[in-house]
Formats: structure tokens, C-alpha cells, sequence
């Protein structure tokens, strides 16, 4: 099942984003989150009118996933970035895939013109699972980040979505 995450879900979601910053490189952060910080961010999601969604089996939350802006400028407006994280139990079993076939319907609900992924450029599982939804090699950013001592390759990847009808500036 997947649907909007709640305040109760928070826990579980930390739990879910706190294990990929220790042990992956799908985040570029060093330091964990704390249930504050989690809860600041689910306000502020809310607030924007911005999805969190999870995946739920046996009232356990076992992915998330959102999207945000892409960039702060307003030209940017039709352009949204996604993340999706996978409980270390779960993966590979198409929880990420539901969350971001969801997140694709809710964008193009939404009139959102294109959607980017930023994925670590040696996480093949993610590039691949993008890949057979549609989403298109943008291009790498080299050194982009250093983490685990070593140098991390940000690999972009883009989905364009039918956009709005009439798109506006300003």
C-alpha cells in the first residue's frame, strides 16, 4: 500500500534515510538526521503541498519517497526533483518502483514538465531502475561529491512528462 506518510510514519522513515547516509552513498551527507529535523521536513512538505509517500506492509513503513523543486529560480517551475529510498530488508522486491511510478502519476497530475534524478553514478541498481521507467542519461557531474574516502560521480537523469497545456512565464 502506499500513501501519504503521517507524523506516526516519521520514526520509520529516519530509520529508512539514517541508514542510507551511513551506509550509502544515495545521500551526500555525513551526518545523521534526528526526529526533529525529520519532522521539520515533513512540515515543510506539507506546507508546500509537496508528496511523501510510503510504501506500508504489516504497518511498516518500507520506502519513501517526494519530490521537491528542482532548482530555486522561477523559470525552474515546471522541473521537480524526486528521491526514493528503500528500506535494506525490502530492495529489489519493486518497492522503489512503485513509489516512483506514483510519484510520476502525481507530476503529471500536477503539470510538471520533467522530473531529474540525481543518483550516484556507481549505484547501478538505481540507474537501471530508472531506466526501465523511462527516465534519459542527462549527464554526470565528475567529483561531485567525496564521501567514504573517496570521489563520488553524480549521474542526472530526466523523465519529460507531457507539462502543462499553456506554460507561463513569471
Amino acid at each position: 500500500m502506499i500513501r501519504q506518510a503521517i507524523e506516526d510514519d516519521l520514526s520509520q522513515i529516519l530509520e529508512i534515510y539514517n541508514d542510507a547516509i551511513l551506509n550509502t552513498t544515495a545521500i551526500y551527507t555525513y551526518n545523521v538526521q534526528s526526529i526533529e529535523d525529520r519532522t521539520l521536513w515533513l512540515h515543510k512538505k506539507n506546507e508546500d503541498e509537496l508528496p511523501v509517500l510510503v510504501s506500508i506492509e504489516n504497518n511498516q513503513v518500507i520506502g519513501f519517497a517526494t519530490f521537491g523543486p528542482f532548482r530555486a529560480w522561477p523559470a525552474y517551475k515546471y522541473t521537480i526533483e524526486h528521491s526514493v529510498y528503500v528500506h535494506n530488508d525490502f530492495r529489489h522486491h519493486g518497492i522503489g518502483t512503485a513509489l516512483i511510478k506514483e510519484i510520476i502519476r502525481i507530476a503529471e497530475e500536477r503539470n510538471f514538465a520533467t522530473i531529474v534524478a540525481g543518483i550516484d553514478a556507481f549505484n547501478e541498481n538505481s540507474l537501471k531502475l530508472h531506466e526501465k521507467l523511462g527516465f534519459e542519461y542527462s549527464g554526470t557531474i565528475r567529483r561531485a561529491g567525496f564521501k567514504f574516502g573517496k570521489w563520488l560521480d553524480l549521474a542526472f537523469y530526466q523523465l519529460n512528462l507531457p507539462g502543462p497545456e499553456n506554460p507561463q512565464d513569471g
